[in-house]
């Protein structure tokens, strides 16, 4: 069922949610699902409201619903988005050496779990070329050299691809490479990235044996939209695995890798269904 799903962030006041209703409701509109926040610490206020499209006139699709909203938006000074469920996003997968999360939404792709085109995949090894190719998808190689120069020609090239692509949105499938902040640019809440460990805490490299050496009983991972600042973007999702005193950094990065794929393919989902708002360094999820 062909759906338009609304988000919106705004001040908090009085009257957003029956401005917003009654408008659709003017005209007809029936809402199939709503979920609202209201953040005392922030005075802000999220809604998200998905609208059944056969509900409404005929002849008035998304963009003559957005006209329709823009006196409302400007009324209680909305940030908003309006998508269409019948134009899935595009996604761009970039990847490395390990296969455990590529592999797993791709199987969530073709299974129809993830309801989004995957134009291609960049990859900075060609490891992962046939599995991508067997699943028909366009496999990109774009090698990012030690020196600061060619870091910069490679990202420059990846931009570029992702231009000519249209991408809604880049997932990080354990893409080993630090994004540099120009390309993070302009793409606020639209790089996903797993983490694999439970952030904040252990960033970086080798979380794994930094959790062994501590002694943890419990490991996890983090699914979470990238910035300029390593590991610091807001968390999307996470998940945790309770281990004891006997098991190897081994069979912590084995149970490990079950976690990331989950943690990462929920983050994906729920971004594609526009149930993520952001909220400063944190955000609103709604299930």
């Amino acid at each position: 069922m062909r759906r338009y799903i609304l988000t919106i962030t705004c001040p908090d006041r009085v009257g957003i949610v029956a401005a917003v209703t009654g408008l659709i409701a003017a005209r007809d509109g029936s809402v199939l699902q709503a979920a609202q926040h209201g953040d005392l610490d922030s005075g802000r206020f999220f809604l998200r409201i998905e609208i059944v499209a056969d509900s409404l006139p005929d002849g008035f699709g998304p963009m003559e619903l957005a006209e329709a909203f823009e006196p409302v938006a400007a009324e209680f000074d909305m940030r908003w988005h309006l998508s269409d469920t019948d134009v899935p996003k595009r996604v761009v997968l970039f990847t490395s050496k390990e296969d455990h999360c590529l592999a797993d939404l791709l199987y969530r792709w073709r299974a129809g779990e993830l309801e989004c085109e995957v134009p291609c995949v960049i990859s900075n090894h060609e490891d992962l070329r046939s599995l991508v190719e067997w699943h028909g998808i366009p496999f990109r190689w774009v090698p990012v050299g030690t020196e600061p120069a060619a870091k910069a020609a490679a990202f420059e090239e990846m931009q570029r691809m992702l231009d000519e692509e249209r991408a809604d949105v880049v997932v990080l499938a354990r893409y080993m490479q630090i994004l540099p902040p120009s390309f993070c640019a302009g793409r606020e809440g639209r790089i996903i990235n797993i983490h694999h460990s439970f952030l904040p805490s252990f960033a970086g490299a080798r979380p794994y044996h930094q959790a062994f050496e501590r002694g943890v009983k419990l490991i996890g991972a983090t699914c979470h939209y990238v910035t300029a600042e390593l590991d610091e973007g807001p968390i999307i999702e996470q998940d945790t695995r309770r281990i004891d005193h006997g098991d190897t950094v081994e069979e912590l990065r084995r149970v490990g890798r079950d976690v990331e794929r989950t943690v990462l393919a929920r983050g994906l989902r729920w971004h594609l269904e526009d149930r993520i708002l952001l909220n400063g360094h944190k955000t609103v999820v709604f299930p």
